[in-house]
């Protein structure tokens, strides 16, 4: 089997399929990458059997069939240290040679049989996204996920889909992000069952590739699993099984206090109450006051900060005191000169902050025990 390519698109492909490859496994062959070279064109494989994506590389020159195991650090580690454009690859039975320029190098390889494979999208019921919208919504609320839960399904987003909406949602059960846009149905794709949570790790693999604001991205839910078909590449994951709280719960409908703020004065106000924090004591009193925010932290053997900005408030005043890593991560995803608004209930409530009409953010305040017993 012969194949060149460019050695800046096979690099990218790397890049995106190495998402899916495992760190660690009890079966060593995942470790690798498989290339699959067939009627002219080739795609790259990685997966963990719960996760896996496939890649189809662009504008390769073969007349080959055949299929091989790539180890991905030193593929990768040719690729970034060879000069020339275009990377030559030639496997034998039992060797894989790869040539770029003057450079040569010939490395064992495995099996490919023994690789598990990941499906095409072959789907003729599926769900309709706009690249931009997804990304955006996998960005706003992959954070708020606990991939380390047992007890309840936190370990990927929820989605919520119908003929034209779809409903992104995530919590660690401290704080909930909520996302919603459009999308469309093709074929009968709304008459699928269940309301799937997409792992983590799945959800950064559509990140990934998600290069065109434009494209479409097609979703297919199956009871069990879940295809995405996003530009090059194919995705496949497993669900994450068990509950996912009822988000709906946590979000009120009516609140006695509205604060509008701009994202990037909020959000530097926020980082400097975060330097003089520490694990023992980490959360940021936030006192609002008639035209001020103030922002006070300490740590123990570390010092205070007390950090204030202008705001639009003329009510009562009051404290809330939050962890400020949960602040920060909801505004960093948000453009800088872009409104926001805090909402409440009352002091002594969890806080909403709203960004636009399609993205909630629900975050619940520390308790004194909470803080580290200030």
């Amino acid at each position: 089997m012969k194949l060149t390519v460019s050695r800046s698109e096979l690099a990218g492909a790397f890049q995106i399929v190495g998402g899916a490859v495992p760190s660690r496994t009890p079966k060593d062959i995942l470790k690798n990458v498989k290339l699959v070279v067939d009627n002219g064109t080739a795609t790259l494989m990685g997966t963990d059997q719960e996760v896996g994506i496939r890649y189809q590389l662009p504008e390769v020159q073969t007349d080959s069939v055949g299929e091989v195991l790539l180890p991905p650090q030193r593929v990768v580690a040719i690729l970034r240290e060879v000069q020339d454009d275009m990377i030559h690859l030639e496997v034998t039975e039992e060797t894989l040679w790869i040539r770029s320029g003057q450079s040569e190098f010939r490395l064992s390889v495995e099996d490919p049989a023994e690789f598990a494979n990941v499906p095409d999208f072959q789907e003729e019921s599926y769900y309709i996204m706009q690249g931009r919208a997804l990304k955006q919504g996998i960005q706003r609320t992959l954070f708020a996920t606990d991939p380390e839960s047992t007890r309840y399904a936190l370990g990927g987003v929820l989605l919520e889909l119908d003929q034209e909406d779809i409903t992104l949602a995530a919590t660690d059960s401290r704080r909930l992000a909520v996302y919603k846009s459009s999308c469309k149905a093709q074929g009968a794709a709304s008459e699928e069952v269940g309301v799937p949570v997409i792992p983590s790790k799945a959800m950064q693999l559509i990140d990934r590739s998600i290069h065109d604001d434009d494209q479409e991205v097609h979703l297919a839910i199956h009871q069990n699993d879940v295809l995405i078909r996003s530009g090059l590449s194919t995705i496949y994951a497993r669900l994450v099984e068990g509950r996912f709280p009822r988000y709906q719960d946590v979000m009120p409908s009516h609140f006695g206090i509205t604060i509008d703020l701009v994202v990037g004065p909020f959000h530097s106000a926020v980082r400097q109450a975060m330097i003089v924090t520490n694990d023992g004591s980490h959360g940021v009193d936030f006192q609002f006051a008639d035209g001020t925010l103030t922002l006070t932290s300490s740590g123990a053997d570390v010092g205070s900060s007390k950090i204030q900005m202008p705001i639009g408030y003329d009510g009562e005043e009051f404290t809330v005191t939050f962890d400020p890593k949960y602040v920060a991560d909801f505004l960093k995803v948000l453009d800088p000169a872009s409104p926001v608004s805090l909402n409440l209930v009352d002091p002594n409530s969890a806080a909403v902050f709203k960004s636009g009409d399609n993205y909630t953010y629900v975050v619940m305040p520390l308790s004194n025990e909470d803080r580290g017993g200030q």
